[in-house]
């Protein structure tokens, strides 16, 4: 166990992947600094992420799947802002909106990693943004102009890069089993934002987002591995963002930052999970907190980032021996059999 979690895994990821990655988050970031809305860009360098949903498989397929998730960002960002008004309303809306995303990718073939992790991350970030109807055309805006960067960019890319391969298969899985991981997933999800709620945390949108990155492991062992490591790394990575921020570093340094930082993510994700904590932490610290939380008061923003992401782990591995514990799936499949059976004959008669 102690192995694999510091073991760095082969892989067949192109260099120019990770490049491409801080393209798509920089421009937005950087066009943000230059016109003076870095709220603004730091959004779209968010919805940006976008481009990791494209796969080096066909043309035709890896644009197809960039605009079906460029527009699933938009509506988790307009179902997390519309919801917004009312904390417990919104940890329930972000529970079935996490259900319906992880369903959807199902039906949809498109649940390989990243999987549904950044619609969550965005749906969470609106839903705990102050609630402001008057903003909500400008936010998904933003969102918009990052998803259109990575659009273009993504179709420059398969043009000169990719092949037109068939796409990779995915693992046959049925139905009624991905329905119970679906209302699994959502309801951990939705209870983390709860939690976070009830905590009264500063910035809750880090609990659900670190409880759906751990649940995206494919095991229960590799839950609570991810789960280790991505505390491990986020208590280094804090330490490193902690330093950085005592530096009192310029807006301009924080979007070069961000940039080189998201071209190491990416580089180092597929390989070793813990080492890429260190920089996601930072990354995302970086990328979601406001340019005043950076500069007044690093002591204390760094300490409660480490006990959100703490709790959204621990929630996140809970939920992940739910999600993959065989007797549960079997008892939650056979009811949900007899109830459509039962339902099946209420008709008939």
């Amino acid at each position: 166990m102690i192995k694999q979690i510091f073991e760095f895994k082969k892989t067949d990821r192109k260099w120019h992947i990770p490049v491409l990655a801080g393209l798509c988050v920089g421009i937005p970031i950087l066009g943000g600094y230059f016109t003076g809305t870095m709220a603004g860009g730091k959004l779209a360098s968010m919805s940006a992420l976008v481009i990791l949903y494209v796969h080096t498989f066909s043309i035709s397929g890896g644009m197809v799947t960039l605009m079906t998730c460029s527009f699933g960002m938009m509506l988790s960002f307009l179902v997390g802002a519309i919801f917004g008004f009312n904390p417990y309303i919104g940890a329930l809306a972000l529970g079935l909106f996490a259900m319906g995303v992880h369903l959807a990718l199902f039906y949809l073939k498109m649940n390989r990693p990243p999987g549904n992790f950044f619609f969550i991350m965005i749906a969470s970030v609106a839903l705990c943004m102050p609630f402001d109807w008057q903003k909500i055309p400008s936010n998904i805006g933003y969102i918009g102009i990052g998803t259109v960067i990575s659009c273009l960019l993504g179709l420059g890319y398969t043009l000169l890069v990719v092949k037109n391969n068939t796409d990779a298969p995915l693992h046959a899985k049925s139905k009624y089993v991905n329905l119970v991981e679906s209302a699994t997933f959502g309801f951990m999800v939705g209870f983390s934002l709860l939690i976070a709620h009830l905590l009264r945390l500063e910035n809750p949108y880090w609990v659900p987002t670190s409880c759906a990155a751990v649940m995206q492991g494919a095991s229960t062992q590799h839950i609570w591995q991810r789960g280790l490591q991505r505390v491990l790394g986020t208590l280094i990575g804090l330490g490193i963002a902690w330093m950085l921020l005592l530096m009192h570093p310029t807006p301009l340094m924080i979007c070069v930052s961000i940039i080189m930082l998201q071209v190491i993510v990416e580089f180092l994700v597929v390989r070793n999970y813990a080492v890429a904590a260190i920089f996601i932490t930072v990354l995302t610290i970086f990328l979601a907190e406001s340019g005043s939380n950076l500069s007044v008061s690093p002591n204390g923003l760094i300490a409660a980032r480490f006990i959100d992401i703490l709790i959204g782990s621990i929630i996140g591995a809970l939920g992940g021996w739910i999600l993959y514990n065989e007797h549960v799936h079997w008892l939650a499949t056979r009811q949900i059999r007899k109830t459509r059976i039962a339902l099946g004959r209420k008709k008939g008669v």
